[in-house]
């Protein structure tokens, strides 16, 4: 199988999406119990649902699903969020907690190391080599990276998830003009709701490639899958009319990013 898919464009922004692939090794496949082979932790349709938005971005795809191994995990293995529930690098559990492997075929240490060269190391450079050549082209580069979730998840978060969730590490990963527009377009987007650096502040991805001092930005927008989903559980059907209001407000983010990145070329 193919580990990733690149689209390049000449913009000086690149969508980032690590967590919509559904393809599973059948070797791995033979390993997940019933609910581990639901793949319910998908960040389903988010390819879809960014698609032509912004004309001449570049799109950096994992195929792979997240229980083979996750692209947007430390490949050392930290925890994102330190204290809190969380999945790993390569989860033990779903979103809720319960187990995804089949009794004795949970991975181990030869797995995370196997999978690390085969799946996330080539994903990454991959994604690592578009940064470097649209900040070639520009001297300015912005890490989009697109992610959704479901908006109840008791076990990762108390209540419901706000529509959007934008997530720069506490301003650390791209210049506060970026972030303020993320900030602008979802707080006036009537009817939803929005919050900055909350329960999701940026994963891996938009930690390690975030600095802004070098001319590399990155944000991170996590979706509740209510915006888009015509329901948050199998079997996770795209809903057109929510989704087509959803991407008006997307598109507003993405070109406001583009034309502030381009009044920054180098």
């Amino acid at each position: 199988m193919a580990v990733f898919e690149v689209e390049q464009g000449t913009s000086p922004v690149i969508l980032g999406l690590p967590h919509t692939g559904t393809e599973v090794p059948p070797a791995i496949w033979a390993r997940l119990n019933d609910n581990g082979r639901k793949l319910a932790d998908t960040d389903w349709h988010i390819h879809r649902l960014y698609d032509g938005l912004l004309s001449d971005a570049t799109t950096v795809r994992a195929t792979f699903h997240r229980y083979v191994i996750d692209a947007n995990r430390d490949p050392a293995g930290g925890s994102l969020y330190p204290g809190q529930n969380t999945t790993g690098l390569i989860p033990d559990t779903d979103f809720d907690g319960a187990a995804i492997w089949k009794d004795g075929s949970e991975p181990n240490e030869a797995d995370i190391a196997e999978r690390l060269a085969a799946f996330h190391t080539p994903y990454h450079a991959a994604l690592a080599a578009e940064i470097a050549r649209v900040k070639a082209l520009h001297g300015f580069v912005v890490l989009y990276d697109c992610h959704s979730i479901r908006s109840h998840i008791p076990f990762l978060f108390e209540g419901t998830l706000p529509d959007f969730n934008i997530g720069t590490d506490g301003g650390r990963t791209c210049a506060p003009e970026i972030e303020a527009i993320a900030v602008d377009v979802t707080a006036k987007a009537e009817g939803y709701t929005s919050i900055l650096n909350g329960r999701f502040k940026g994963g891996w991805t938009t930690r390690h490639y975030g600095r802004p001092e070098t001319g590399v930005h990155a944000i991170q927008m996590e979706l509740a899958q209510s915006t888009h989903l015509a329901t948050e559980d199998l079997p996770f059907a795209y809903d057109e009319a929510k989704a087509e209001r959803l991407r008006a407000h997307l598109k507003a983010i993405l070109t406001r990013i583009e034309a502030f990145a381009l009044s920054n070329k180098k």
